[in-house]
């Protein structure tokens, strides 16, 4: 079915950007898989061609598109099996957001520039040891000290955690408030602050060359101007405001995975010959790409239609909620059933599908469990 999403100036855009990915990221993949981390002259690069957080509005260095160009580029990223850009999507969707909704005007123009050139790699710094997806039992805290917060605490699981020359961190600037997220702010923490550490980078599974860290903040001075939107208590709002998008964009992803997946495997079935003919024409692999693509081009509709919505302005938590555990779901169970197509080379680290398998696994985990999505669908369901 053909999706009527795209305008031609968006698909001009993604054949842009295709072609820039092809270019400077696909060869390099090797090699950010070794160093552990996407190199900061992709980012430069990026950057350049005008592909970070192309929303921004000429002001502040941005092209002033809408958020369908976002969305071109999410597919895009993970149609080729890209995944380790997760936290270049997370910079100009998820993070720079914060900074353009909340922030002061000053703190837009010293940063939002930056972080669409390039220059300016963002992080948000949400989860800790003990505390996940129950935002109020985080415990870094951030104590008012003459013209300076003092930030002491710990952080975990944080994309773009070594390369982030800004993160956002959320903090209980009043430990003692009630209720206790009336306490939480978002407190902006620059690279080189002292008392920030980027402790290690941490061993995943997957996504071995999207950096992940620990982050420790010792006595770390930070200016009080630093404060996100200078209102302390406000942080938990601010959050719980742009987690639509977050999650949007995230179903948006295991969306395109799915699509990248069904079209490498589909291709080898075509190609792989077994007891005198292609694999294809057994039954039983027929019958499952077919249940596949059906489930794809269902939520496919539903998720064309989810975007729409996002950008009317609408109240959408509900529904990107559903969308986000159900096309996590849907994606860890089609790269299993895929890889099982590939027989042993299904297993082997040449074929995109063995890198897709260690890969999207954290998708029904991270920006909220596929548990997480349900409990908060049923509560806004009243159940």
């Amino acid at each position: 079915m053909k999706r009527e999403l795209y305008s031609e100036e968006h698909e001009i855009f993604r054949e842009a950007f295709r072609k820039f990915l092809e270019k400077e990221a696909v060869p390099c993949r090797a090699e950010w898989e070794k160093a552990r981390i996407v190199s900061r002259s992709f980012w430069k690069k990026a950057g350049e061609q005008g592909f970070l957080a192309p929303w921004v509005e000429e002001a502040y260095g941005g092209a002033g598109a809408d958020f369908l160009y976002s969305a071109v580029e999410v597919e895009e990223v993970n149609l080729i099996g890209a995944y380790e850009l997760v936290g270049m999507c997370m910079h100009s969707d998820i993070v720079v957001p914060y900074i353009h909704a909340f922030g002061t005007q000053e703190q837009k123009q010293r940063w939002i520039p930056g972080c669409v050139t390039g220059d300016i790699i963002t992080a948000i710094a949400m989860t800790e040891p003990n505390a996940g997806s129950d935002l109020q039992a985080i415990r870094t805290t951030a104590v008012k000290d003459g013209d300076a917060y003092v930030l002491n605490g710990q952080k975990t699981f944080i994309s773009n955690g070594f390369l982030n020359d800004l993160v956002i961190v959320a903090c209980l600037t009043d430990p003692r408030a009630k209720p206790r997220h009336a306490g939480i702010s978002l407190i902006c923490v620059e690279e080189g602050t002292p008392g920030y550490q980027k402790v290690r980078k941490l061993d995943k599974i997957g996504l071995h060359a999207q950096d992940t860290a620990e982050l420790f903040f010792e006595d770390c001075r930070v200016p009080r101007e630093n404060l996100l939107g200078a209102e302390e208590g406000r942080g938990f709002i601010q959050l719980m405001v742009k987690l639509q998008q977050e999650r949007l964009v995230c179903a948006i992803s295991s969306m395109a995975a799915i699509r990248g997946v069904l079209g490498w495997t589909k291709k080898y079935c075509e190609e792989r010959v077994c007891f005198g003919k292609p694999i294809i024409r057994f039954q039983n692999t027929r019958f499952k790409l077919v249940e596949m693509y059906t489930m794809a081009e269902a939520l496919q509709a539903f998720m064309d239609r989810l975007v729409r919505e996002h950008m009317k302005g609408t109240d959408v938590v509900t529904e990107t909620s559903m969308a986000k555990w159900m096309c996590s779901e849907e994606l860890k169970k089609t790269v299993d059933q895929c890889l099982q197509f590939f027989g042993g080379y299904g297993y082997m680290e040449e074929y995109p599908i063995a890198k897709a398998y260690r890969d999207v696994r954290a998708s029904t985990i991270f920006a909220g469990t596929t548990e997480i999505m349900k409990e908060i669908i049923g509560r806004r369901l009243g159940m």
